[in-house]
């Protein structure tokens, strides 16, 4: 269903649609994200998650340009490349699938050469088929445009890449698109970096219209917010980084949402030395034990950018609504600042000021070894949390800023683990 925004936007920009090779019915019908970036590209990259549409709007470029649209409009020579992992894939997803060539070529379908390997259109251009599987196919043949759908999982990624650049070098302005699902490949994160590369990403549930009914909700509900669900549904770039203290494979194994009854709950707060903009999130992690000696994770309320009355007013918030017993909160950034201003939103919380002597990867090691042993527990999902651990090495973030999230984890398990007694929780009822 086409929203007035939708197709008001879709007439304000119908002449610079098809410019880039899109049939003007596509403008229509198409969500914004699969319509082609405005500015001049040679690369684009759709990064998306399965049943998003990507596969969609790569049939509808190359139809688009097999029927003259500009900038090819001289179609007579114009040829295309369609790469897929296998050529059973270019033919049963990217040719005849449900979103492939087939299906939205409106006005004209082409024909199809099985003997070899391609599609035919009366415009007189013609779209050839190669396989991952043998780059080397690729030298020779020389091409207009080229579509790449799920290079994420071609067989000799960089070769078949390497050698399609090469053929890549028709008319005036050869263009090529890849849609794919993406996985942290050396490939795929060049691109990402690569300034000159726009890059769309589409997510599962935007395109829900046009799934069977109640299979989003149902996936969701089995993947949502998972490693392989953030990589799958909302086509995210889930990454680990060599030598950090945690694995993505041991984030999927410590999840439960079964909690038990607990012993002791705190609540660990690393405040940021300041709160403009660019100043480091406050970390903010809920932790629990219970009478089994299994630690539990049981929120992460971090946030940034976060002034003093901010961060103490959610995380007391949070202190009463998980009923717990203390609050830490690392005083090296403010000292006795930072017990002040939790006193001045609620002088009932209590406060044990922690400060930190010995460096980030030093303290976090004990707690990533509990981990390992498989005594802690994740109550949610916590994907920015778990990013951050899955991260963190003994050299810090990959991207050189503070790792807050982890260092409240790192508190508010390293107190509750330190513990020498098992005493049960006492609560005082007025």
């Amino acid at each position: 269903m086409l929203t007035s925004a939708h197709k008001s936007w879709a007439l304000h920009n119908l002449s610079k649609r098809e410019t880039e090779a899109v049939n003007p019915e596509w403008v229509f019908t198409g969500r914004t994200t699969q319509q082609p970036p405005e500015n001049d590209w040679h690369t684009w990259l759709i990064l998306g998650g399965r049943g998003s549409g990507k596969t969609r709007m790569g049939a509808e470029w190359v139809s688009g340009m097999a029927q003259g649209y500009r900038p090819f409009s001289d179609t007579q020579s114009l040829h295309i490349a369609l790469v897929g992992e296998t050529f059973a894939d270019v033919r049963e997803v990217m040719i005849d699938g449900p979103s492939g060539i087939m299906s939205v070529s409106r006005a004209e379908r082409p024909r199809f050469e099985m003997t070899r390997r391609r599609l035919l259109w009366n415009s007189g251009a013609t779209a050839s088929m190669f396989s991952s599987e043998d780059p080397e196919s690729l030298r020779g043949p020389q091409f207009d445009a080229a579509w790449c759908d799920e290079l994420a999982k071609w067989k000799n990624v960089q070769a078949t890449w390497d050698m399609l650049q090469f053929g890549l070098r028709l008319g005036q302005n050869p263009k090529q698109v890849i849609t794919t699902t993406p996985k942290p490949l050396p490939l795929l994160k060049k691109m990402l970096a690569d300034p000159s590369i726009p890059v769309r990403r589409m997510k599962m549930r935007e395109n829900a219209d046009f799934l069977a009914p109640g299979f989003v909700k149902h996936i969701s509900g089995l993947y949502g917010d998972t490693r392989l669900g953030r990589q799958e549904l909302d086509g995210e770039l889930i990454e680990e980084s060599e030598g950090a203290l945690w694995s993505r494979l041991m984030m999927e194994n410590v999840f439960c949402p079964d909690v038990p009854e607990l012993k002791r709950v705190v609540i660990a707060i690393d405040p940021p030395a300041s709160a403009t903009k660019k100043s480091d999130a406050c970390g903010i992690v809920a932790a629990g034990l219970d009478d089994k000696g299994i630690g539990w994770v049981l929120a992460d309320e971090s946030f940034a950018p976060a002034k003093p009355h901010e961060w103490a007013r959610r995380a007391i918030a949070l202190y009463y609504r998980l009923e717990a017993d203390l609050m830490i909160a690392e005083v090296n950034q403010g000292g006795d600042m930072v017990p002040a201003v939790i006193a001045a939103e609620d002088m009932n919380v209590p406060v044990k000021p922690v400060r930190a002597n010995r460096g980030k990867a030093v303290r976090a090691e004990p707690v990533a070894a509990l981990y390992e042993q498989g005594r802690v527990r994740h109550a949610a999902r916590f994907p920015m949390l778990e990013d951050e651990m899955c991260d963190f090495s003994h050299t810090g973030l990959s991207n050189g800023r503070s790792p807050d999230r982890v260092d409240a984890l790192v508190w508010a398990l390293s107190d509750l683990f330190g513990r020498r007694d098992n005493r049960p929780r006492v609560r005082v009822v007025g």
